[in-house]
């Protein structure tokens, strides 16, 4: 069963790694294959609640985009570089290959062959040399063994076509001959007294004892074929190690995990019929071929805590989306196919997670409730965001008893371990809770953090400041807001890109806003702060 990942946005929260987590839980619970994935590095809240329900940390997804690994391509098409030119022929005319990919003994990628190499060695190579094995000869011609001594045949290869007298007095045999003879006693007593490397028997001719014996001696190889001279003389070629003709030793190759867009890039650039497929060992593992490049298997997905395109994992657009569990505004991402949606205006994705769990009989584990009650709790900010719903607080209080957990003590111990910005940079500070909105043609950036004192951000103010600009002007955003949330009092203290300053004034109502302006009860994202500038830029 193909594996499905689990995954909330990128700049993942604690409901987005807990939604993650226990819908991956449910689900393989019900049968599925799934595996929860983050999108980024878990803040300092989330290590906590994974640290204190001692729940593995999801691995990183980096991306959904369709790899070679994904695409159809020709598995185990290959050849081993010491079989015959003979078997090599075979395989490319029974599967219809244009060309193989060659390896040695232990699969690594050595090389190419092609029908069209093959077609002119036949023409121009050296026909009179053999460069082979015991095995291959016996194959292709469809010999019988009668004596072996080695494994490797090398040697010049020559045909009994003269009379006896004129090849005994004239040409020398010595043991890197290859000899084609007949029903030609002379001959055959002269080549194993010579000692050659290879006595071939044409029309299954038998060697007679006296010289049997001999060829032991002398440690002659013997085979005999069911075929004459002529025919022998043209397949012996055919033995040869199909590595002669190896085209390209470096050939083009692709690893399992490249990606299909630069595979098409690159073969579009090059042009050839096939390549090879390799792993990270290059050992090669088959051939891809350009009619391949349209049948690929997407890779399957559920998302959690978000819709947005821009919020969700790279290459989104490139995979099949399966079902869809979120609380917030329905955002860009569409399908091509009806899937499961699941949405309801409550404060956090694992309320909604809760239920699913009630209507498949599910029970939920300790641990299992912690992290959703954690979730909970961390969106709703203990029940002080205008998000929060009775939905939220009633399953927030069923929870807690799976959990065993004071869940007012429990949450601000939580709230206050994501509290602080101590060791971060201040492009972390900005990235940690960064969401990507399109409003019509306005590009919008949201970050929000939690803190306990304004001051880790205000000692260092106009370089924060300066950041938003700079990252606005690189990368066209029309507005970037950090909001900075203070747990205790209730509130968040703004900072913008100074071009958003007239957006923001009227997205807030506030004259001359400053920058740090401290926004009375302004808590959530998605209630709060995104409708209002959302509202105000489509006034324009």
């Amino acid at each position: 069963m193909e594996k499905i990942f689990v995954f909330g946005h990128k700049n993942p929260d604690t409901d987005s790694v807990c939604a993650s987590i226990c819908l991956s839980y449910l689900k393989n619970k019900l049968g599925e294959n799934t595996e929860p994935r983050v999108l980024g590095n878990l803040n300092k809240e989330s290590k906590f609640v994974l640290d204190y329900f001692k729940i593995k940390e999801p691995k990183f997804l980096n991306d959904v985009k369709v790899q070679i690994q994904n695409m159809h391509y020709e598995k185990g098409a290959m050849i081993e570089e010491h079989q015959s030119i003979y078997k090599t022929y075979k395989n490319l005319m029974q599967h219809g290959y244009t060309g193989l990919p060659l390896v040695n003994y232990k699969n690594k990628l050595t090389g190419y062959v092609n029908v069209k190499e093959i077609s002119k060695y036949l023409i121009d190579g050296d026909l009179t040399y053999l460069n082979t094995n015991y095995a291959n000869i016996l194959e292709t011609l469809h010999a019988t063994q009668i004596l072996q001594f080695d494994d490797k045949i090398e040697g010049k290869i020559l045909a009994a076509t003269y009379k006896s007298e004129t090849l005994i007095n004239d040409i020398s045999l010595n043991k890197k001959d290859i000899l084609i003879v007949g029903n030609r006693y002379k001959i055959m007593e002269y080549a194993v007294m010579s000692g050659i490397h290879l006595l071939i028997l044409v029309n299954n001719i038998e060697l007679p004892q006296e010289l049997m014996d001999i060829a032991k001696s002398n440690k002659v190889n013997v085979i005999s074929v069911p075929i004459d001279t002529y025919e022998c003389a043209n397949m012996l070629k055919l033995c040869n190690y199909v590595k002669l003709i190896n085209i390209n030793p470096n050939p083009i190759s692709f690893s399992i995990y490249d990606y299909r867009d630069d595979f098409i890039e690159i073969t579009t650039k090059y042009g050839h019929t096939n390549y090879p497929i390799v792993n990270k060992e290059n050992k090669c593992l088959g051939m891809i071929r350009l009619i391949d490049q349209n049948t690929f298997d997407k890779k399957k997905v559920i998302l959690v805590d978000h819709n947005q395109s821009s919020q969700s994992v790279d290459g989104i657009e490139e995979a099949e989306i399966m079902e869809v569990l979120d609380h917030h505004n329905l955002g860009t991402i569409g399908t091509s196919i009806p899937i499961n949606f699941r949405s309801m205006p409550v404060g956090c994705t694992c309320t909604l997670l809760y239920k699913l769990f009630e209507e498949a009989n599910v029970e939920i584990p300790k641990d299992i409730a912690g992290l959703m009650l954690s979730a909970i709790l961390s969106d709703t900010l203990l029940f002080k965001s205008p998000t929060t719903t009775e939905t939220d607080k009633i399953i927030v209080k069923e929870l807690s008893k799976i959990a065993k957990l004071d869940y007012e003590k429990y949450g601000m111990e939580m709230l206050k371990a994501g509290a602080t910005l101590k060791g971060k940079t201040k492009e972390e500070v900005l990235n940690m809770d960064f969401k990507n909105f399109t409003i019509g043609e306005n590009k919008v950036g949201i970050g929000q953090v939690f803190i306990l004192d304004i001051d880790e951000i205000n000692q260092e103010k106009q370089e924060y400041i300066d950041l938003i600009n700079q990252t606005a002007e690189n990368k066209k955003y029309d507005v970037i807001t950090l909001f900075a949330t203070d747990i205790i009092k209730n509130g968040s203290y703004i900072y913008f890109n100074d071009t958003s300053k007239n957006i923001l004034e009227n997205g807030f109502n506030v004259k001359n806003l400053e920058q740090g302006y401290y926004l009375e009860g302004m808590v959530s994202r998605k209630k709060q702060m995104l409708p209002n500038i959302m509202e105000e830029i489509e006034k324009k």
